[in-house]
Formats: C-alpha cells, sequence, structure tokens
C-alpha cells in the first residue's frame, strides 16, 4: 500500500478547507467491518449520524448492512429520500418528530425508534393512529452513558406498554455505551462493557419470561464492536466511525488490543494562506472547517513530522513548527503571551527560519480529532481515487431540519 502522504500529493481539491474520503480506504473500512459482522453472525446497522450521505449510507447497505441508525428525524428523511428504507432512529424525540416518522412510515419504509418513558410512547401511538400506521419502537435503556434510556428495571414495563398499544410494535430493546467507546485503558474498556452487557443480557432474559421476546438487541460501537461482536447478546452493531476513523479513536486504540482493522479515510484539507513566522505558518481552516471538541486534527501531509495544528479563529488554523513547538506551546495559553513569543523568536538571529515549513500556497492535510462533528462543518465530501480524481457527494442529511 502506499503511503498516505504519496497518495495525498496527487489530490488537488478545488477549494480549501475541503473535506476529503480516501475511496479505497472507505471501501476496506467497510468491508472489515462487514467481514467481522458477519462472521459474529451478528447484523451491521451502520450509523449514519457519522457521516450524514446518503451515498455512504447507500455504499454500507450495498455491502450486507442490514440498514442505517438516524440520530434526528430529519436524518430519517434524508435517508429514505435517498432510497434506504430500513432505518432506526437512535434518540428519543421531540414531539414535534412522531408525526413525521409516522409520515415516513406510510410511504412504505421501515421505521423504527426508540423511546424511554410513557410520554413519548403515548405520542408515537397517537401520531401512528392518526397516520393509520403501525409504528415499531425500541426500548432504549441506559447502561451508564445517561443521556436517554430508562433505567434497566423499568424496561420491561414501558415493553408492555408499547406490546399493548394496537398503534405500535415491540422492537426491541437499545443500550448505548457511548461513554466507554474512547477509554484508553482496554481492561477498564473491557470490563465496564462486560458488566454493562450482562446487565443487558438479564434484561433479554426477563423480557423473554414475560413473552416480549425482543426482535433485536441493538447498540454498540467502534470503540466497542469486538466485544459487542462476542458477547453474544447483540443482534445488531450501531457502528458508525469505523468508515471514516478519526485521531481520537486512533489514539485510544482497538478494543481488542491489536492494530485497528480500519484505516483513516477522512481527511481536510488546509491551504497556507500566510507564512511570515519562524514559529507557525496560517492555513484558512480554522473551528469553522475542524471540529475541537476531541483531539486537535493530526497533522498528516504537507508539514515536518511533529508540526501541530492549532485554532488561530473562526476562519483559521495555525501549524506549529516542531522546531519551536515546546516554546510555542507553553505560550499558546493566552493571546498576549504567544503574542510576545512569536516576537522574540521571529527577531532572534540564533534560532533560523525553518527551511522545511510549508510555503504560502501549499496544501496541508489534516486528520479530524472527531468526524461527526467535522464532517457537520461541510456540504460536501470529495472522494479520492489513487490518481487523485475526485467525485463530491453531498453531505444531504447535514441540513435537513430535524
Amino acid at each position: 500500500m502506499q503511503t498516505l502522504p504519496a497518495f495525498l500529493a496527487r489530490v488537488t481539491p478545488p477549494l480549501t478547507p475541503a473535506l476529503v474520503v480516501r475511496r479505497s480506504a472507505l471501501m476496506r473500512n467497510l468491508a472489515a467491518m462487514q467481514a467481522r459482522c458477519d462472521a459474529a453472525g451478528v447484523a451491521l446497522r451502520a450509523h449514519g449520524k457519522m457521516h450524514k450521505c446518503s451515498e455512504v449510507g447507500r455504499l454500507q447497505v450495498a455491502g450486507g448492512a442490514v440498514g442505517l441508525c438516524c440520530q434526528t428525524v430529519g436524518e430519517a428523511e434524508a435517508f429514505a429520500a435517498a432510497g434506504i428504507d430500513d432505518l432506526l432512529v437512535t434518540a428519543p424525540i421531540a414531539p414535534w418528530g412522531a408525526a413525521r416518522l409516522a409520515a415516513l412510515v406510510a410511504t412504505g419504509v421501515r421505521i423504527s425508534v426508540v423511546s424511554d418513558d410513557d410520554a413519548q410512547v403515548d405520542r408515537l401511538a397517537e401520531a401512528a393512529r392518526a397516520a393509520d400506521v403501525v409504528l415499531n419502537v425500541v426500548v432504549d435503556v441506559d447502561l451508564g452513558l445517561h443521556r436517554a434510556g430508562c433505567p434497566p428495571t423499568e424496561a420491561v414495563a414501558l415493553a408492555r406498554r408499547i406490546a399493548t398499544s394496537n398503534a405500535l410494535r415491540f422492537d426491541g430493546v437499545q443500550a448505548y455505551l457511548g461513554h466507554l467507546q474512547h477509554l484508553a485503558d482496554l481492561d477498564a474498556r473491557r470490563s465496564a462493557n462486560e458488566a454493562a452487557t450482562a446487565i443487558l443480557a438479564a434484561l433479554v432474559d426477563s423480557l423473554n419470561a414475560e413473552g416480549l421476546s425482543p426482535a433485536r438487541v441493538t447498540g454498540g460501537g467502534t470503540g466497542t464492536f469486538a466485544y459487542d461482536l462476542a458477547a453474544g447478546v447483540f443482534t445488531e452493531l450501531q457502528a458508525g466511525s469505523y468508515a471514516f476513523m478519526d485521531a481520537e479513536y486512533d489514539g485510544c486504540g482497538a478494543p481488542d488490543g491489536e492494530p485497528w482493522p480500519f484505516e483513516p479515510a477522512l481527511f481536510i484539507a488546509a491551504s497556507i494562506v500566510s507564512a511570515q513566522h519562524k514559529t507557525h505558518v496560517t492555513n484558512d481552516a480554522g473551528l469553522k472547517a475542524v471540529a475541537v471538541d476531541g483531539p486537535p486534527a493530526k497533522v498528516v501531509a504537507g508539514a515536518p513530522e511533529g508540526s501541530r495544528w492549532f485554532s488561530m479563529g473562526d476562519e483559521h488554523g495555525g501549524i506549529a513548527h516542531p522546531a519551536t513547538f515546546q516554546q510555542f506551546a507553553a505560550a499558546a495559553r493566552d493571546a498576549l503571551t504567544r503574542d510576545r513569543t512569536i516576537t522574540v523568536i521571529d527577531s532572534d538571529p540564533a534560532v533560523p527560519w525553518p527551511a522545511d515549513a510549508p510555503k504560502s500556497g501549499d496544501l496541508v492535510w489534516l486528520q479530524p480529532g472527531h468526524c461527526d462533528p467535522t464532517v457537520n462543518l461541510y456540504d460536501a465530501i470529495f472522494v479520492a481515487d489513487e490518481d487523485g480524481t475526485l467525485e463530491r457527494w453531498p453531505i444531504d442529511a447535514r441540513r435537513v431540519s430535524g
């Protein structure tokens, strides 16, 4: 396989900042996860919230995924419009969303939605009756994420409420362990996942005993995929980031302790727009192009090894040169100290201008720290073949309301 910089040297996006996906890496990632799921006898329901792109979703389904997960009503509508007709909305929805999901069911799309309380169930039933459809509802169970989901002790009663409604169908249980996906301590990640999965298995046994056998047990993610597939509890895996990968997953490591079977496929192309300082150059990928809720974007090509990206505001980022990075990093905590440090280094004749620094007009390539919110900053991705040919795919589920 060619090295990453060699491949990226052949890619020239029509504008910057640009979101670029290496097609061959994407296809290898999709095939690798599908093969793992097939070998374990677990269905893959890839999570579309990561890419928000129907073209990627269609590739996942064509490769063997049973359908997609969505995080919002709008994503479900966009994917349905693109012909993806088996969708699970994995977050409890606001009251206005129930009628819109019921309307999708009326068009022939198989929609399931999670719920974690009685009021949600009743609103979904009301919307389903109004649309003269039956809506599939999955009980969302909280096993430690504490974002949504009912306590496991309340799940059987909620399932019974769904099952006794003439407008709803009890479609299973969901347990997403998002708080475990990036734990760097693999032993802690494994043991916490096993403890949560044991609670889930006991819940499934209770549902079976009540005559409420779940049609699906869905959850899991890229950071726990190996445990999830081996647990014997999940019937569906909801992994999403595996398709693109990011610096955060690179940093925390694969759950089995082996090298990741998935490779970086998503990159940001940024242009150097100013090169006036010894410490750093300025590029056009700032906070509006790079999500910063995870680790910083990783510089992967176009600058010396050890260079670091940092934010310089809404429209700009900096690429700090490794020769002066330690001084610069210590000063970067506040603007005035950083300004003084840059001025001192620039004026010091003992500090040479770095000959290997990017020049104005050069391209620098970044790997996002967190892929999901970075993708959400763009209208499209440019899919690159190995010869540098580009194809534009809209991120069509990004701007939809809801």
